[in-house]
Formats: C-alpha cells, sequence, structure tokens
C-alpha cells in the first residue's frame, strides 16, 4: 500500500464549520479546487456514493466507507486493479484544528493509479487544505 498526507492546522477554525463543508458534497468543488462538480442524492453517511467530476478527466463515483461525525471520513474510489481512500481527519489541538488528508492506494495496479491519479491528488493537497479553511473561516463571520 502506498500513502501519503498533507496536514496544517489553522487557530480559530471551529470544527463544525468543518464538517458542514465536508457533508455538503454538492458544493465541495468550492474547496476541492481539483473538481469541476460533485453528486451526492443520498445523505452523507456510510454507504452512500457520490460522482464527482475532476477537472480535465471523466466522472467518478466514490462511495462513503467511514463517518465519524465531527472527526473524520473515508471516501473509496475503485479503479480497475486498485482501490484509493481518501481520509479526511480533523483533530483539536493546543495550536488549533489540525486538518489531515491521507491519501492511501493499493491492489496489484496501484502503482499505474498512483501515477495516473494519486501523484496529482496529492500534489494539491496544500491548496485544497487551505481553501477549505478559509472557506470554514469565512462561514463564521
Amino acid at each position: 500500500m502506498w500513502s501519503k498526507s498533507y496536514s496544517n492546522t489553522f487557530k480559530n477554525l471551529k470544527k463544525e464549520r468543518v464538517w458542514a463543508l465536508w457533508e455538503d458534497v454538492n458544493n465541495r468543488h468550492k474547496w476541492d479546487l481539483d473538481s469541476e462538480y460533485c453528486k451526492l442524492e443520498d445523505s452523507f453517511e456510510v454507504g452512500a456514493k457520490f460522482i464527482l467530476k475532476p477537472i480535465g478527466a471523466p466522472v467518478i463515483q466514490i462511495e462513503i466507507i467511514d463517518v465519524r461525525k465531527n472527526h473524520k471520513f473515508t471516501d473509496r474510489t475503485r479503479f480497475w486493479g486498485a482501490i484509493m481512500d481518501g481520509i479526511h481527519e480533523m483533530e483539536e489541538t493546543k495550536d488549533g484544528l489540525k486538518l489531515t488528508t491521507t491519501i492511501q492506494i493499493s491492489g496489484p495496479l496501484s502503482f499505474l493509479w498512483r501515477k495516473l491519479v494519486a501523484d496529482g491528488i496529492v500534489k494539491t493537497l496544500p491548496e485544497q487544505t487551505e481553501a477549505l479553511a478559509a472557506l470554514a473561516g469565512r462561514e463564521d463571520d
């Protein structure tokens, strides 16, 4: 299994605001700057599936496989020969709210999907995290 994470800690950021943005999958493109749109027709819960249209790539289906309200969620994308999980976590620390995103990819063709997809996602995690925090901070106003 291949795994890469990005974390940053933000002062004065409320976990409930971040969680509300995570749950609002249909507006994910406002902080996930690599996506054109997302569509979730069900509740934000384990087993729910949504579509995501990455910029310059075909639509993919993603399944929510873990939800721990106001703490973390994990989404899963299935590729031919590989599975990619996006683990989105937050932790309250003495320095502020720590946001961490981890991309994990496994399976016999994970090396291929890492090069085609996962490396590009990981490269943009800092910008994605900053956009999420900025949007959550504006929501506090």
